[in-house]
Order: structure tokens, then C-alpha cells, then sequence
């Protein structure tokens, strides 16, 4: 008898439908952005300026937060979920909105995702091409700073030069928490000593790049700290490749595109931090709650068993930080 093909995403798992809200059939074909909270929402919301009439379901994967202790079979699993059951829900693409999982586990889901998925990478190369000392730093969480995938990235973008990969997990957790927006103050002296930190082990580094997309939602705070280093965002070039895998021309309808905001939950990151944080920013959002944890389709609890040992070692970087459908261009971002 031919032995069975393992595939990761296919799975006997209940219908999405019925923790969909309900305007769910209203979507017409929806790009999928998730991470692990809020920051893909900044993503999202590029994408919605960039791209007006596109629908947009965005997933902030809480029960899955921070991506930045887990090893990488843990974010193989977790992001393999999440991916499915963007596609569960109609997504015909999917970004994944975060660095860490782009770089140490997307090409190897890539091969076997039933949608395209794009990935955010770090912009070493543009970091070093803006640096006037040649010494650059990538701001990343815990498992981003520790993989051997992301020393491999770094060493193939750098081709030999000064690139300092920092763990800057603990200020991830001030943008989830929502401490950025309830305790201004603390969150300033905190990046404040952060980067007082970061510039007296290496005083030569005059760019950062702020590789988790939670970063960016600090970035006032980064350059009243440091007002002479630059900060680069990441995220903003995955929407610009995005064009490719969406239609050129406007609905015949003209209906702007609507976003729908799903969310998973833990006790220690509950819906109603979400909800709350939203309203602090003035967003009117209203995260739905998903299945929280997210189901791990069988093929990938195969793929990457629980109780696996991390097994970053295996995996080999992408041959390229872009997906091979990218225009490179950075897109103009307006506020």
C-alpha cells in the first residue's frame, strides 16, 4: 500500500463559521493579517490605506502571546493555526505580522499553506545603507534574537558588517499590556534606559530596526530617547508586496473595504484587555472572540509534536527576506 502524505493544514476540525460575527458574509475575498495582539492591527491598517477597497480580517492571536518564549516547533505550531484558520475563513492571502515567525518557521508553512503567506523581515540591508557608522541594531524579541535562522539571515544580509540582533521582549510586553497608552511616563523612562543601555555596549549604532510589529506603536518613544539613532519600520514593505496578489482595479460596487477583528484570549491576555486598548487609541473595533487556543490542525501536531524539542537547527533561513512575488518598493505612509 502507498504510504499516506502528511499535509499539515488539511484537518478534521469544526466549521470557523460558527465563531465568525455577522458580517462575515459580507466579506468579499479578505486579506488575513494576524500576529500575536496588537501589532498586526498596524498592518492592517496599511494595508486598509494602501489598499481602500480591500477587506481586511484581522486576527490578534493573544492566546498565542508573546511569540517571543516559544521555540520554534511551538511557533510552527501556533502560527500553522492561526494561518488555517485565516484560510477557514475565506483569506485568499494571508501576512503574517511578525518577524520572528517570518524568519524562523514561514518557509517551511509556506510549502504546504493552502493561501499565499507573506512574511516581515527585518530590513538589514536597508539599515546599513542608511548608517553613516556602518553599525546597525535589530530590535526583535526573545526567539528572534536567540535563533540560529535569524544569525544566518543577519550574517547573508550584512555580508560581514556590524549588525547587533538585541532582545527587546520586555518593551514588546508594554505595547500588549497596553502600558504604552495608560502609563505614558513609565513607558518613556523604560525605552529611555533601553536604548541608554543598547548605545553604552555599542555606542557606534546610529540605526535601529524595530523587528516585532509590536516596536513600532513605541516609536515616539524610541526617538525622544534617542534622538540621533533612526528607527525603521519593518512592516511597511510587506504591504507593498501585497499588490501582487490582489486585484488591480477597484470593485464595480466602489464599497470600501471593511475590517473585521478576531481575537483569541488567555487569562493573562483577555478579550477585554483588547477592547480596552482599542478604545484608548480611539479605534472603532470590535474584537470577535475566536476558539482560544486556536485548533493545531493534525498534520502540523505531526509536523511539530508538543513535546518536540525545538528544532531550529533543521530549518534553514529564506534564500531571500522577500516573498517572490515583491515589488521592493517602500510605500508612502500617511497618518
Amino acid at each position: 500500500m502507498p504510504r499516506a502524505t502528511v499535509r499539515p493544514f488539511d484537518a478534521d476540525r469544526p466549521s470557523a463559521a460558527s465563531h465568525a460575527p455577522a458580517q462575515w458574509q459580507e466579506l468579499r475575498a479578505p486579506v488575513g493579517v494576524f500576529d500575536a495582539g496588537i501589532g498586526s492591527y498596524a498592518v492592517a491598517r496599511l494595508i486598509q490605506q494602501r489598499y481602500p477597497w480591500q477587506d481586511v480580517i484581522y486576527l490578534a492571536d493573544r492566546a498565542s502571546f508573546p511569540y517571543g518564549g516559544k521555540t520554534h516547533a511551538e511557533l510552527g505550531r501556533v502560527v500553522g493555526a492561526a494561518i488555517a484558520r485565516l484560510a477557514d475563513w475565506g483569506a485568499r492571502a494571508v501576512v503574517l505580522a511578525s518577524n520572528a515567525p517570518s524568519v524562523m518557521v514561514l518557509q517551511e508553512l509556506q510549502a504546504f499553506s493552502p493561501v499565499p503567506v507573506l512574511g516581515v523581515y527585518p530590513p538589514v540591508r536597508q539599515a546599513l545603507a542608511l548608517s553613516r557608522s556602518g553599525e546597525v541594531a535589530l530590535l526583535g524579541v526573545a526567539s528572534l534574537a536567540r535563533s540560529p535562522q535569524i544569525a544566518a539571515y543577519v550574517q547573508r544580509e550584512a555580508a560581514g558588517r556590524a549588525v547587533r540582533v538585541v532582545n527587546a521582549s520586555a518593551l514588546v510586553a508594554l505595547v500588549e499590556s497596553g502600558a504604552f497608552l495608560s502609563d505614558a511616563a513609565g513607558t518613556q523612562t523604560q525605552v529611555h534606559a533601553f536604548m541608554q543601555a543598547l548605545l553604552r555596549q555599542h555606542p557606534g549604532v546610529d540605526v535601529c530596526t524595530l523587528s516585532s510589529t509590536h516596536l513600532p506603536w513605541l516609536r515616539a518613544f524610541f526617538e525622544q530617547a534617542a534622538p540621533q539613532v533612526q528607527f525603521l519600520d519593518p512592516a511597511q514593505s510587506v504591504v507593498e508586496r501585497l499588490a501582487a496578489l490582489l486585484p488591480q482595479d477597484r470593485p464595480a460596487d466602489g464599497r470600501p473595504g471593511r475590517l473585521v477583528c478576531m481575537a483569541t484570549e488567555s487569562p493573562a491576555c483577555p478579550l477585554a484587555g483588547l477592547t480596552e486598548t482599542f478604545a484608548r487609541l480611539g479605534v472603532a473595533l470590535t474584537p470577535h472572540l475566536a476558539a482560544s487556543p486556536l485548533p493545531v490542525p493534525p498534520g502540523l501536531q505531526a509536523l511539530w509534536p508538543a513535546a518536540a524539542a525545538d528544532a531550529a537547527s533543521r530549518t534553514a533561513p529564506p534564500s531571500s527576506p522577500f516573498h517572490p512575488f515583491a515589488r521592493q518598493e517602500t510605500p508612502r505612509v500617511h497618518h
